[in-house]
């Protein structure tokens, strides 16, 4: 299979097994129920959304009402329409990510939700690291030099425009100079959402999945003050 195409498909299967992930955490913090009240919001909001941004970058109509609207001829993709494509993938994940939240916040508060998102965090970090190990073929234990090609696989890195520096061989520092989110957050006038809790579950547990030597130190990550170069920044380092 060519690479990108793998890459496009490895996109689906993450964004499917985070919105699991989400329904999951849910259940576990505030019961069946509420769980599938939910999910039964986010799948009205999400599904129209996710369809409408592939019809789109596919240049194609759609109409959810109707199961015979859209062709079954041959589609003919070519490289800059599956980069395309993919991003829209990614940018779904993230949307899909964010009704997640609203949903739980809306009814239950920011609190909960943040609750249910880190621990979403907590499992579906590891997971996408995994995934990446699988996709290049990531020996275990793969260092600084495979969390860095590992970094540049994640969803985020197809949504945010992100760096990375090696000070020295036992150093990767790690900045998101560009976050969708929070861009959004600003165009609206509103503060800074305030990941650092996740974002620590996140990349302490993505660095471990990569090799389990790996420390991981957060530079700053709102609502830490930071420069307006980055949003976050995350310092990893590993024994000699």
């Amino acid at each position: 299979m060519h690479a990108k195409v793998k890459l496009l498909f490895d996109f689906m299967h993450r964004l499917s097994i985070h919105h699991s992930m989400w329904f999951n955490q849910v259940e576990t913090i505030l019961g069946k129920q509420q769980a599938f009240l939910a999910l039964k919001k986010c799948a009205e909001t999400t599904i129209p959304l996710q369809a409408s941004r592939l019809a789109k970058t596919l240049n194609i109509s759609l109409n959810l009402e109707d199961q015979t609207s859209m062709a079954s001829g041959n589609l003919q993709i070519n490289e800059a329409q599956l980069l395309e494509l993919t991003k829209a993938v990614a940018v779904n994940w993230l949307a899909n990510d964010g009704i997640w939240f609203q949903a739980i916040e809306s009814v239950h508060g920011m609190t909960l939700a943040k609750r249910c998102n880190d621990t979403c965090w907590e499992k579906f970090s590891p997971f996408e690291a995994w995934s990446i190990k699988n996709l290049i073929d990531l020996p275990e234990n793969a260092g600084l030099d495979g969390l860095a090609s590992a970094l540049s696989w994640r969803l985020y890195a197809y949504i945010n425009k992100q760096s990375m520096v090696r000070p020295d061989k036992n150093t990767l520092l790690f900045y998101m100079n560009d976050c969708r989110v929070q861009n959004a957050r600003q165009k609206k006038g509103l503060a800074d959402y305030p990941c650092k809790s996740a974002g620590v579950i996140e990349y302490t547990s993505f660095a471990k999945a990569i090799d389990s030597k790996i420390k991981t130190e957060c530079i700053s990550c709102p609502p830490d003050n930071h420069p307006t170069e980055w949003f976050c920044g995350w310092k990893f380092t590993i024994p000699n």
